[in-house]
């Protein structure tokens, strides 16, 4: 959930209160009241219609607009509608307070409303809970504001106070962020800017934003996509690497013939000839897609593509400074010397789904 979808989520309970306004300003508080009260039934019908349910802020808004309407009528004290708004935002004080400061995040439950079956990954979390703490004291502040004015101030700046300058206020507040943002953002990438970036995606490979190599490898969590290529020979030996010993992960182990990362904006297709090309010089190949699979270490989470190929011709390493050499291995020998430290946990991993796809 971002701000203005929050925003969404309580602006309709507002609308009868800003319609009442501007027809009181016009022709008088019963006027007004009797107006407002039909625009909260209109949208009330237009919701059912959408939703197939009764908006309870919609329904909490005509009752308190009829109750404290009336009472302000039949008293002749306008004091009690002036309230009103007051009320409606006490309401949802408590409701942000109860979810900001308890384990029920009511505010969580009602945001599905508006975006079915949407899950919230730790950090969309996090900045929810912000979003949700400063729009808290936002609704203190102006509540206070309201009594204040009902009581002490014009018809008109309570008007004002109880209907523009919430709005105001909450577009105050937005622009502060996206500015904070933006500038984040840009100290960010001057920060990373002779670093690779990778783009960060979801389990299924969808791109949900970017980040440089080295705070994907600084620990889990930074899902980034990779590709890893298994090249076989006519023999039905397999080609492997065997990784330099200056390599951050798992140095001097044998490992997949080309694996490497996507960088940000590549497609996987590309990837995948740009790292053969790079470390072993192939070219001119045909892939067989074997599938994806989501690996984690200490030191990173990864999205691999894994696929193979059969490659006649013959192989030498291109990347010295990565490889520390490389050869053709036998499936027997693959399997003589698994569980013993030789080979890459992930290698072995994929070994076992060569031998149940490609090597039946």
């Amino acid at each position: 959930m971002n701000k203005m979808d929050l925003l969404k989520s309580l602006a309709p309970g507002f609308l009868p209160l800003i319609v009442f306004i501007l027809a009181d300003s016009i022709w008088g508080t019963t006027i007004g009241l009797i107006v407002a009260i039909l625009v909260g039934l209109l949208e009330l019908v237009i919701t059912y219609i959408k939703d197939k349910t009764l908006d309870k802020f919609v329904l909490l808004d005509i009752g308190l607009i009829v109750l404290l309407g009336g009472i302000s009528i039949i008293l002749n004290n306008p004091i009690f509608f002036k309230l009103k708004p007051a009320l409606i935002e006490s309401i949802f004080c408590l409701l942000l307070g109860i979810s900001i400061f308890s384990k029920t995040n009511i505010m969580l439950m009602m945001s599905k409303r508006y975006m079915k079956n949407v899950e919230f990954n730790p950090e969309q979390l996090k900045i929810l809970n912000k979003n949700l703490r400063a729009m808290f004291y936002i609704f203190i502040f102006h509540t206070l504001l309201i009594v204040y004015s009902a009581f002490f101030m014009s018809k008109e700046a309570w008007a004002f106070i109880s209907g523009g300058l919430f709005y105001i206020l909450f577009m105050i507040y937005f622009a502060y962020e996206l500015v904070k943002k933006k500038l984040e953002k840009k100290r960010w990438a001057q920060k990373y800017k002779d670093d690779e970036w990778f783009d960060i995606v979801d389990p299924q490979g969808k791109v949900v934003g970017k980040a440089p190599r080295s705070m994907c490898h600084s620990g889990p969590g930074l899902l980034h996509p990779v590709v890893h290529l298994h090249v076989a020979d006519e023999k039905n030996r397999l080609y492997m690497q065997k990784r330099a010993m200056s390599k951050k992960i798992q140095p001097g182990k044998w490992d997949t013939a080309v694996g490497g990362h996507v960088m940000s904006g590549e497609n996987i297709p590309d990837a995948l000839k740009r790292e053969a090309a790079e470390e072993l010089g192939l070219e001119e190949f045909n892939v067989l897609a074997i599938g994806s699979y989501v690996w984690e270490t200490d030191v990173e989470s990864e999205l691999v593509f894994m696929f193979f190929s059969r490659y006649p011709r013959n192989i030498t390493v291109a990347n010295t400074e990565e490889i520390e050499e490389g050869k053709f291995w036998k499936i027997k020998k693959i399997k003589e010397n698994l569980g013993k430290g030789i080979f890459t946990q992930n290698f072995e991993l994929e070994f076992d789904i060569l031998l149940k796809q490609v090597f039946k």
